[in-house]
């Protein structure tokens, strides 16, 4: 069943419902179809899952009998957390046959007892794990043992890969990479949004994933190339979707593509005239039901943070964040007070720091912050 409305704000549907990225694309899958394993390496929104999901989806198209799965790693804290889930993410994946893939499971698994089931929307094999503190080593080659015996081809994306790096355990990345390079038919995508973390990770000298995979940035998709798509959806619609209008949206979330699909989401269902107007009282919906979280996420910080990531969203991009003329702007403490505050922004990520200056991380944060009288 297709989409209600093209606009899709979370999952991926089909390449008639995603926008461009054909060269990022391309590139992806000839470095998977030749063995490479990839790093991509984008802030957060700009479009980094789509385009992974994208791939994988051509892939198939390519190749029906290959195996892509998928895993987010930003909710784990420690190497537990991160083995439970990518034993849940793979364990019975490499058969599509139920008693085929619990057996293969059964040969490797011996650290804990799996737990078999069967996926009741896709009639697939699924098997999960508990892991045992004390046989974490153990467990962790277990699943690169079941995953080096896959007689398919596999392509696995660890998302939010820079959070390995927070894990309190020593030698994760070095632990992991023994495994990974010497899985003959699995290649991975290294996925992040810290440019600073995965930079480093993967293109220092230093580090154990140094020159082991090719890297891929992504930016923002082409302005004209992004109007074209969502006019032809409103054009089909009978409506107009005019390129000044377009423009506003694209300027104002600096070409992030969720916060744009989030817009044109809410205009396409609409079913009136669109102007500038009409974008404005679709951004101050969407603000105005984040009032609350929004609210709840601050209260944790003391108010010279709060005034500082008022000040960032005011000026919407800050350069120098402890010049005196900005702070005295914004009537903020002293430069000390500044780097402080900064850096618990940063590191919480209410604050990215980008080429151009520091922002504001969530762009609707941002617009909200702006209308608040504090």
């Amino acid at each position: 069943m297709k989409p209600n409305n093209p606009f899709l704000i979370s999952g991926y549907y089909s390449p008639e419902y995603f926008c461009d990225r054909e060269r990022e694309s391309a590139t992806m899958i000839d470095a998977l179809h030749n063995g490479r394993n990839l790093t991509l390496i984008a802030p957060r929104r700009i479009g980094k899952t789509g385009l992974i999901r994208h791939v994988f989806y051509r892939l198939h198209e390519q190749q029906s009998d290959v195996v892509t799965l998928y895993m987010d790693i930003y909710s784990t804290q420690n190497l537990g957390d991160f083995i439970r889930l990518f034993a849940n993410t793979v364990l019975g994946q490499l058969d599509s046959a139920p008693q085929k893939a619990f057996s293969r499971v059964a040969k490797f698994i011996k650290s804990c007892r799996p737990v078999y089931t069967v996926d009741d929307l896709t009639g697939l094999p699924k098997a999960t794990i508990d892991v045992i503190p004390t046989r974490e080593d153990a467990t962790l080659k277990e699943i690169f043992d079941y995953l080096k015996s896959a007689d398919v081809r596999c392509y696995i994306a660890i998302d939010e890969f820079q959070q390995i790096a927070e894990y309190p355990e020593k030698g994760v990345e070095a632990l992991l990479r023994s495994y990974i390079q010497f899985l003959p038919n699995v290649n991975l995508i290294f996925a992040g949004s810290k440019q600073h973390v995965m930079q480093e990770m993967f293109l220092s000298a230093k580090r154990p994933y140094y020159q082991s995979t090719q890297t891929l940035t992504i930016d923002r998709i082409d302005e004209a190339v992004y109007y074209d798509f969502a006019a032809a959806f409103f054009w089909k619609q009978g409506r107009e979707l005019g390129q000044s209008v377009f423009k506003f949206i694209y300027d104002r979330f600096d070409g992030h593509t969720w916060y744009i699909q989030a817009i044109l989401n809410r205009l396409y269902g609409y079913k009136v005239a669109i102007d500038v107007d009409t974008v404005e009282i679709a951004i101050r919906e969407i603000v105005e039901e984040s009032t609350y979280a929004y609210e709840n996420l601050l209260v944790a910080y003391p108010a010279g943070n709060i005034r500082l990531l008022k000040a960032i969203a005011l000026e919407g991009c800050v350069k120098e964040i402890t010049a005196g003329e900005f702070i005295a702007r914004h009537h903020l403490k002293a430069a000390s007070s500044v780097n402080s505050a900064i850096k618990k922004l940063l590191n919480n990520e209410l604050v990215y720091k980008a080429t151009n200056g520091y922002i504001v991380y969530d762009r609707f944060l941002n617009e909200w912050l702006r209308r608040q009288a504090f």
